[in-house]
């Protein structure tokens, strides 16, 4: 089996700049091309879910599907780089990404298997809800 070269290109360029500046937030295929088009870069769907896949396949980022369109997003792993071992959660207003990296995973692990025997994996989990900042703002807003 041949090793494959890891060559630049001004679209696999355009494809990590936009990973840097979305570190923290989900993302599509179509986002990274909505971006690319905004700056002028031409390039076609297809060549941004191949990058898209090889990035995933290096572990890079995580892809996974949402549950109300099955639509698949994806999210950088770095700085976490151990996304495997924790639950994420999603705000759905903002997109924002939060790790749950804190002692309560292992006790929501040994809950699972303890009590109901099931094991998590946690590598592409994602809990829908609410940040804190999004459901400030809703609540004033609901405020008379």
């Amino acid at each position: 089996m041949s090793e494959q070269k890891n060559y630049r290109t001004k679209s696999k360029d355009a494809i990590m700049e936009y990973l840097q500046t979305h570190t923290e937030h989900s993302f599509s295929a179509y986002d990274v091309r909505e971006y690319m088009q905004e700056n002028g870069i031409q390039v076609n769907l297809t060549t941004i879910y191949r990058n898209l896949d090889k990035l995933t396949e290096n572990g890079e980022i995580m892809k996974y599907k949402t549950a109300e369109d099955e639509c698949c997003r994806y999210q950088c792993v770095k700085p976490h780089a151990h996304c495997s071992e924790h639950i994420h959660m999603q705000c759905r207003e903002c997109g924002k990404i939060l790790h749950m990296e804190c002692h309560f995973m292992e006790e929501l692990k040994k809950h699972l298997f303890e009590h109901h025997k099931f094991t998590i994996e946690c590598t592409n989990s994602v809990l829908m809800g609410l940040c804190e900042n999004c459901k400030n703002n809703v609540t004033v807003q609901h405020q008379p």
